[in-house]
């Protein structure tokens, strides 16, 4: 796979606001392919993609806000975006805002909340949130 190819064609997207673009180009960023790994760049960029609604951007903000990467740490940012990609049914996010509100991460702890996110992704296949659920001693 040509990284640096795929990364010239998404920034001339990206350039232009096309959502998916900036999200792919964020993830190339993430993971250094193609270009030198830069948190802050793919911070930056899933950021963009975000404000326009890319569901799958709004979870990595969510992960560099809960991991602190590219972005000063907050679980309280982290919940906001996981929040706006679990609302579009993004299995992951669901599971992740789940947790959020299990620990009391970034959100007032609500073991009722936690189990409406954790019921949603186990729906959406998520093995994490079946697991948990589990755990809780919840079905789903």
């Amino acid at each position: 796979q040509d990284y640096a190819e795929a990364v010239k064609w998404y920034e001339k997207a990206a350039e232009q606001g096309d959502a998916d673009a900036q999200f792919c180009l964020g993830i190339c960023y993430l993971n250094g392919q193609g270009v030198p790994q830069d948190y802050a760049e793919a911070a930056k960029l899933f950021q963009k993609a975000a404000e326009q609604g890319n569901a799958a951007a709004q979870f990595n903000l969510g992960v560099c806000y809960a991991k602190g990467q590219g972005v000063a740490q907050s679980y309280a940012e982290a919940a906001k975006w996981y929040e706006k990609a679990a609302e579009q049914g993004d299995a992951d996010a669901q599971t992740n805002l789940g947790y959020c509100y299990a620990k009391g991460l970034g959100v007032a702890q609500s073991s009722a909340e936690a189990v409406k996110w954790y019921k949603s992704a186990a729906r959406n296949g998520s093995k994490e949130a079946q697991e948990a659920l589990r755990e809780m001693g919840k079905s789903w």
